[in-house]
């Protein structure tokens, strides 16, 4: 191949190769937008698991239901999935199948902070979390599209030096303000 032109170069470094045949997709953009996802990639990770998870369950819906192994890999793929925050119950295999991009988009660390009322804005959870402000168990975490199993969901907490934490602090102190206003 030779080598390109100059104006050439120019005009590549505007094109991204990696999704230009699926720019029409609209769930990909609801999703993206609703979860402030700001890696497109991430979203193709969490569909290609979707899909590895639906292909499972239709293998394992192909055995005969008293099949010991079939009994053994259904209740370890929904006690796996359970643990991960995906699924809400470890029921059947019928809640396997309704799993989507959006069920790990919930269990993001910035949706997760969102949820429990950490911030006011998932805006606000990223620019924290990107900041360092953040800690899980003893992990300062930067990433916000950080996995928050079930079992870390009860260790999120502020960074020990965040100015965040002490400006909470410092108003958590103020607790005569409150109980005047109760009275």
């Amino acid at each position: 191949m030779r080598k390109l032109k100059y104006h050439e170069q120019k005009l590549l470094k505007k094109v991204n190769f990696y999704d230009w045949k699926r720019t029409k997709n609209v769930r990909e953009v609801k999703v993206l937008r609703r979860y402030l996802i700001q890696n497109r990639e991430d979203y193709a990770k969490y569909n290609k698991i979707c899909g590895y998870i639906t292909k499972l369950v239709s293998k394992l819906r192909l055995l005969p239901e008293n099949d010991e192994f079939r009994i053994k890999m259904t209740s370890e793929l929904l006690d796996k999935l359970y643990e991960m925050g995906i699924i809400n119950n470890k029921s059947s295999l019928a809640e396997c199948e309704r799993i989507s991009v959006s069920s790990f988009c919930r269990r993001r660390l910035a949706v997760v902070m969102f949820r429990l009322k950490f911030v006011q804005t998932l805006k606000l959870a990223i620019t924290y979390i990107e900041k360092g402000n953040i800690r899980v168990g003893i992990n300062v975490i930067n990433n916000p599209a950080f996995h928050i199993n079930r079992s870390l969901e009860d260790q999120i907490s502020w960074a020990d030096g965040s100015k965040i934490f002490k400006h909470i602090q410092k108003h958590q102190g103020n607790k005569d303000d409150y109980e005047l206003l109760g009275n």
